[in-house]
This record gives C-alpha cells, structure tokens and sequence, in this order.
C-alpha cells in the first residue's frame, strides 16, 4: 500500500522528496494512525471478552452474580442474577451405602481403568476420577438416560471463590448440571450446585461440606424435532444426595456462562461430559441406563 493510498490522510508519495518539516508532519500521522489503530483493536477485543460487573455478596443472606447479563425471557431474571432467590438449605447428613449399578447399566467409571472416556488429562487417584485440566467425554453417545454418580470436592482448596468444588455434568456435553461447593459459597443461584448453568437453579440446596462424598441421579429426555421445529424442549429431573432439585425442568437451549442459551443441537444422541476447571473434584461410581 502506497502513503496516499490510506484514506483521509493524504501522505506524501514520495517521503525522500519532502522537506524536513513535512517528513516530521507525516511521521506524526503514522504515529497517530497507529495508536488510534490500537485502541480500536483494543476496544474490540475488550468487549468481545466483558464479562460483565460482578457484585459479591454482603452477607450470608445475599450472593455474587452480575447485574448487567441478558434477560432471561422464560423468567423475570437476569442470567447470574443476584437478585434471585437463593436456594434453601436442607440439613442432610453424609450417605454410608450408595446404589451398585444394576443388571442393565452401562458401566462408566468402577475405579479401574477410564477405558470408557476419550483420551484426557485426568488421572486416577484412589480408585477416582481426578480433574486436572480440560473436560473429558464418554466415547458412546447416550439419548435418553438415567446417569449415576458421585462426586467429591476437595475439603480446604486454596483457589478464587468461584472455583470452590467446581465441575460439571455436560448432558449430551452440551447442557451442563453444575458442581460447586454450594455449601460454602452462595453463588448466583442459577450457577449453585445442581442447577441447569445459567437457566434455572436448584429447588434447594443440599449440599455436603467440602470433603464429603455427594452423589445425582440425574434422568434425562432429550428434545424431540419435527423438521427444524422443537415439538418437546429437552427436560431433566435430579435427585442430589437422594433429595429432588430438579423436578422435570425444561432445558431451554445449550448452557453457557453470562449469555443466554443457544439452540439445541439435533443430534438426537451426545456424550456425558465432566467439565475440567482446574479444581481437583473426584469422581466414582458413575453408571447410566439409556432409557430410549
């Protein structure tokens, strides 16, 4: 590109041939042009990545989330809305005897080996599935289930507050039934444990402390299309720690974080998927039963 060829700026187009004054005027505009270049750059990368304003919570009565993020259009909040009711706490005391997979179960994760999932990072730690980093997905694709399994946060994790206890169940890898340390930290209820991420929270909280072996069963259908039109929206009922938190709730698109869902993919079948945060969760005993 020749000087004169930039738009409204009319560079000389030979720089040898000018005078003194005018080579410091043209250097002048290209150092101009490039910062004016930068900041834009910078402004769109910053806005392509805003997260939002994050308010944190005052008391124990009151929880963190954003008060700037999309309307939700099924509810009258926000997505992480602060204002939303938090989930009531039920006392629950830690489960001793947790169900063996029954006769028709499809066998995930029994402690001996991860043949089950596509190659990952993960480690096994005590006959567990450890997180390290990046998620990790069934190799068979389910449509309609019943999923088992039991998880663990680590008890005194040294980590920011919104990476306490945290994972997640990726139903057709794509709808996410958070895990989160919900015991101790109040979350934006539609990101507590339990909750379909971004969309809808928990009937109630029941987490264990930190530490503890918690478990979901979790039954799934999902949508069902006729053409390109949703007749059925994907739905999903949950027991946690043998309590119901979700009871036949509709999905209402692909989970995300501080945006509203996207469409549900077609597919009519998808992976189980463990998201991988960082935070050294565990898992055990995970079994599921297609249902379809």
């Amino acid at each position: 590109m020749k000087d004169d060829d930039l738009p409204g700026l009319n560079f000389p187009v030979d720089i040898h041939s000018r005078t003194t004054k005018e080579k410091e005027v043209l250097l002048m505009k290209r150092v101009l042009l490039t910062a004016v270049m930068g900041a834009f750059l910078i402004g769109s990368i910053s806005n392509l990545y805003a997260v939002g304003t994050m308010v944190s919570p005052k008391n124990e009565n009151e929880c963190y989330g954003y008060t700037d993020s999309p309307q939700q259009p099924w509810s009258k909040y926000r997505v992480h809305d602060p204002s939303r009711p938090i989930p009531k706490k039920i006392a629950v005391k830690p489960i001793k005897d947790f169900p063996a997979p029954p006769a028709d179960a499809i066998v995930l994760f029994d402690g001996s080996n991860m043949d089950a999932w596509k190659p990952n990072q993960w480690k096994l730690v005590d006959k567990t599935m450890e997180c390290v980093s990046g998620a990790v997905s069934t190799k068979q694709d389910f449509g309609a289930f019943q999923l088992h399994l039991e998880w663990k946060s680590p008890a005194n994790f040294v980590g920011p507050w919104g990476n306490q206890g945290n994972n997640g169940v990726l139903l057709h890898g794509v709808y996410e039934i958070q895990v989160f340390d919900s015991n101790k930290i109040n979350n934006y209820p539609d990101g507590s444990c339990g909750s379909i991420y971004g969309q809808t929270p928990p009937l109630v909280n029941v987490c264990l402390p930190a530490g503890n072996w918690q478990s979901y069963d979790i039954f799934f259908t999902p949508p069902v299309f006729e053409g390109d039109k949703v007749v059925q929206k994907p739905r999903v009922t949950i027991l946690q720690n043998g309590i119901l938190i979700q009871n036949n709730q509709d999905i209402y698109g692909i989970t995300h974080h501080f945006k509203l869902p996207d469409p549900y993919p077609k597919a009519p079948k998808g992976p189980i998927t463990f998201s991988g945060h960082g935070c050294p969760v565990q898992f055990r005993n995970v079994w599921i039963r297609p249902l379809d």
